[in-house]
């Protein structure tokens, strides 16, 4: 597909190019998250809905992804935004931690969708407070942007499970990689309610700092190169999987969907310890 999960993937899109590197913009609820919960639920209401809508896209099946977990935030204002996440374990789901706190807006609770390709219809949907964001997370630069959310315990099914994390050494620049979310599939794109994923190929990070700011770029950010799909609004906290790994969490991207530039992502294996810490 082309699925996009883009701009603080979500952070609320990452601007224009009208400079040498991607600027950032934070702030993501308000502007990416809130206004897709919305167009997402509309879409989803809509009597006429046959999935003729989804636009340079593959829609996932049910099942296909059974660790993917869908996010409705409310927010402390009340207001409700979305993201995604990944099933780690029978009580662990992994996100971004701008899905939790953008800079501006805290999540007050998450309802955290499992075993459906619909966000706010189907599946089994547990709401939890308990959420941890990284220690080190830095939102003006997207720095360890991970969290865990704590949900009660639930079963395994054919279309729920948790997924391994990746570890050890392995860049995977070069890589085919799974790209997966509920986020627009091109800017003009209407909306669609259907779980997305797109085959992406992860880049050196060397590659990806001809795009975004060098300090921006560490050694536990993973990034992919947007040539034959990406990531884009709506995507923010989901998984990027190779060979049955988890090796990314959707942090940010381009402005445009339609840029095919860079996307960044939190690389699993530098936070494995912090994560298995938790499980």
């Amino acid at each position: 597909m082309k699925l996009v999960l883009v701009s603080l993937c979500c952070l609320g899109a990452l601007g224009s190019l009208t400079a040498a590197y991607e600027p950032l913009e934070l702030n993501y609820h308000e502007r990416v998250g809130i206004p897709r919960a919305q167009a997402v639920l509309q879409a989803e209401l809509a009597p006429d809905f046959d999935g003729s809508r989804i636009i340079s896209g593959t829609p996932a099946a049910l099942g296909q992804y059974p660790y993917m977990a869908g996010q409705i935030m409310t927010l402390a204002n009340g207001g409700q935004s979305i993201g995604g996440g990944t099933l780690i374990s029978n009580t662990k789901v992994l996100t971004a931690a701008h899905n939790l706190f953008d800079g501006r807006q805290m999540v007050r609770h998450v309802t955290v969708v499992l075993g459906s390709i619909r966000v706010f219809t189907g599946g089994t949907r547990i709401t939890s407070d308990r959420m941890e964001l990284h220690g080190n997370y830095d939102v003006n630069r997207i720095m360890n942007d991970i969290a865990i959310i704590t949900i009660n315990w639930v079963n395994y099914s054919n279309t729920i499970r948790n997924i391994g994390l990746a570890s050890g050494s392995n860049t995977y620049a070069g890589a085919w990689a799974w790209a997966i979310g509920f986020g627009k599939t091109s800017d003009a794109a209407p909306a669609s309610p259907d779980l997305m994923h797109a085959r992406v190929q992860v880049i050196t990070n060397e590659a990806c700092r001809n795009s975004f700011s060098g300090n921006m770029i560490v050694e536990s950010t993973l990034c992919i190169s947007g040539a034959t799909g990406n990531i884009c609004t709506g995507d923010s906290g989901g998984p990027l999987v190779s060979n049955n790994l988890l090796i990314g969490v959707s942090s940010f991207g381009s402005g445009s969907c339609d840029t095919r530039r860079p996307s960044g992502f939190a690389r699993v294996s530098s936070f494995n310890s912090w994560i298995r810490a938790r499980m």
